[in-house]
């Protein structure tokens, strides 16, 4: 498999932007899978959009090694080059001394190139000292192309290109200038859709790819023809059964394994929209993630068919998973930013509201608590999120948080019979069998 990695000096240099872009550009004439680092939601959206296929995570905190290779070589099946957008900065990761959890675990893991983006604001030489620092940094990692962004003009550029000739060895695959575009500041509050990406922002970011040599980028990729395992990597079972999952402007955050891992237990999924009036379909299980209901409280409310819906399906044995956003609707009500209450499924005695400290993005290692209804040992997943739930005295926990910061104190996981509520997201490849304890759940 062909690929390359599209990694930054730090955050904030237009990582994104710029590997949107290449995405979109090089989906005109090739087929290109794309991955992020890290656990994030929302720049796979991008991708997705960019390319025409599901953007994947690899996360080297939630992921084994041996689960990220078979998951690339999976996912890639039919593609002619896999693109990896990076997370932070090359080396950032769980630690200050470790790689785990960063994007250079990837390159060396894959035995990936990596093209580095540079913010060349204020730069000439500098810029060739950063990237000759991040060469040595580890030579294990192939730094073989460099971006230069935010380039301010045709004399800016020509010192840039005096500099990188002259200091380093690691080809200028392109020169992006200086831009008012890039990506929206309401990409973060869930003001874009999937339909919106496509229309608007995913072809604007491909014209900022514009300057960019793509048959050097391609020369970078072809270095790399790494053989990597592609069998299906979940556990198999044929359970005939059904999972009701909310998938719109409220609810867009999952894995998309977790997904395939339920398809791959013989569980037909039926997506539908809570926010657009959609009723609760009949099924045997019930997975809401994450995403933005705060921002469609009102909609979410009016649905009382959806909300009560999953109320009787909880108070009638089904399992039903609620991770972030989804946790904030099985709870008794959600305030809104406005000061609004707004109802929701009362699954759980706890009342959920927007705050405005963030909290995360961190990553969790938990164990299931006895009496958890649909995990068992040890679990890993992450955070992030804006809103604080308020559980009564009474309400059953299912985790205790060994790492990270749990719903309240070291606990997470609110419970009621078979349902689980909580802030945590996990990784279907994280664990030996996601889905045995939805599945096993079913009456």
């Amino acid at each position: 498999m062909k690929g390359v990695i599209v990694a930054g000096a730090g955050s904030g240099v237009g990582k994104t932007a710029i590997a949107t872009g290449l995405m979109a550009r090089l989906s005109r004439a090739y087929k290109v899978q794309a991955f992020k680092a890290g656990p994030d939601f929302i720049d796979p959206m991008y991708h997705s959009a960019a390319t025409g296929r599901p953007s994947r995570n690899l996360d080297s905190f939630l992921m084994d090694d041996d689960v990220i290779r078979n998951l690339v070589g999976y996912a890639s099946a039919g593609a002619d080059l896999c693109v990896i957008e990076g997370v932070r900065g090359l080396y950032e990761g769980l630690t200050g001394d470790g790689d785990i959890g960063s994007t250079a675990h990837l390159a060396k893991l894959l035995g990936f190139p990596v093209v580095l983006v540079i913010d060349a604001r204020s730069l000439t030489r500098s810029a060739a000292a950063i990237v000759n620092g991040f060469k040595a940094f580890d030579p294990q990692v192939d730094i073989a192309g460099v971006i230069l962004n935010r380039v301010s003009g045709r004399q800016h550029a020509g010192k840039l290109e005096v500099a990188m000739e002259r200091y380093t060895d690691v080809r200028v695959v392109g020169m992006v200038p200086k831009h008012d575009g890039g990506l929206p500041e309401q990409r973060r509050i869930g003001l874009e859709t999937p339909s919106s990406l496509r229309s608007g922002t995913v072809p604007t970011l491909a014209g900022l790819a514009d300057p960019i040599d793509l048959d050097a980028f391609m020369g970078i990729a072809e270095r790399c023809d790494a053989e990597l395992p592609d069998d299906p990597p979940y556990v198999r079972r044929d359970s005939g059964l059904v999972a009701a999952v909310p998938v719109d402007e409220a609810y867009c955050f999952h894995y998309r394994e977790n997904i395939e891992c339920l398809e791959a237990s013989g569980v037909r999924v039926r997506t539908f929209s809570p926010v657009a009036g959609d009723r609760l379909p009949d099924a045997d299980i019930h997975y809401l993630g994450g995403g933005f209901p705060e921002l469609h409280a009102e909609a979410i409310a009016d649905n009382r068919d959806f909300l009560e819906g999953l109320k009787n399906a909880a108070d009638g044995g089904a399992p039903v998973l609620g991770e972030c956003g989804g946790m904030l609707t099985m709870c008794g009500g959600l305030t809104a930013a406005d000061g609004t209450r707004h109802r929701m499924a009362g699954i759980f005695d706890a009342e959920a509201a927007v705050g405005e400290v963030r909290n995360g993005p961190s990553y969790i290692r938990a164990e299931a608590l006895p009496g958890n209804p649909l995990a068992s040992g040890a679990v890993r997943g992450h955070t992030y999120h804006y809103t604080r739930v308020a559980p009564a005295a009474d309400v059953g926990f299912g985790f205790r948080v060994l790492r990270g910061k749990g719903l309240f104190g070291d606990r997470d996981g609110m419970c009621a019979g078979n349902a689980l509520g909580t802030y945590m997201y996990r990784h279907a490849l994280s664990e030996g069998d996601w889905a045995a304890g939805l599945v096993g759940r079913v009456s």
